[in-house]
């Protein structure tokens, strides 16, 4: 028995040309959709993935400001401390302008003034003290106080044992606040 060999030209078929021009159309159309359809997938897969930003006031020039004020708070009030215990001011700072209880803005925070029988008193000491209001002396520690500044205010870091801490003295005076003690860093003591 012998086998027998077929070329391509012997297997072709002929279809009239009007079926073969509808299958043709056929595949064509079946391609398109079939690339629509992975492009409607990819797109909507990237899309859930975008998390939308909220729609904010903050300009770039707020936002510079906001740095500079939150940097020179670090400086002034942790300047010589460790680097948890600038971001653990820093995260008080933002605690207190998102509490509702001080101003919303961080330099409206920072510079705020009460008089309290006839006698003024700063949220935070230093800025009643005129000595502080000269430009900072320690380079390094200024360029901490704003990489802290910068981790808080721009990247959200936070220290958990802080996250309702609104209030800290230096560990040298005591004020006699019955409030919740959270914490102690370095040398300030952090309340709720």
């Amino acid at each position: 028995m012998t086998e027998t060999t077929l070329d391509r030209e012997q297997i072709q078929i002929k279809l009239p040309k009007w079926i073969s021009t509808s299958i043709m159309v056929v595949l064509m159309t079946l391609s398109v959709l079939a690339a629509v359809l992975l492009l409607k997938w990819a797109i909507n897969g990237k899309l859930s993935s975008i998390t939308v930003a909220e729609s904010s006031d903050i300009t770039a020039e707020v936002r510079e400001r906001q740095l500079a004020c939150l940097a020179k708070n670090i400086y002034y009030e942790a300047g010589g401390e460790p680097f948890e215990g600038k971001v653990a001011v820093a995260q008080v700072t933002l605690n207190r302008v998102n509490s509702g209880q001080f101003p919303n803005d961080v330099c409206k925070t920072i510079y705020q003034k009460n008089v309290f029988y006839e006698k003024v008193v700063c949220q935070f000491s230093w800025y009643c003290d005129r000595a502080a209001t000269v430009r900072p002396i320690n380079k390094a520690n200024y360029d901490e106080s704003m990489v802290a500044a910068k981790k808080v205010l721009l990247e959200g870091f936070r220290l958990p044992s802080l996250e309702k801490a609104l209030y800290y003295h230096a560990d040298y005076v005591n004020p006699g606040w019955r409030k919740e003690k959270v914490a102690k860093i370095g040398r300030h003591i952090f309340y709720k």
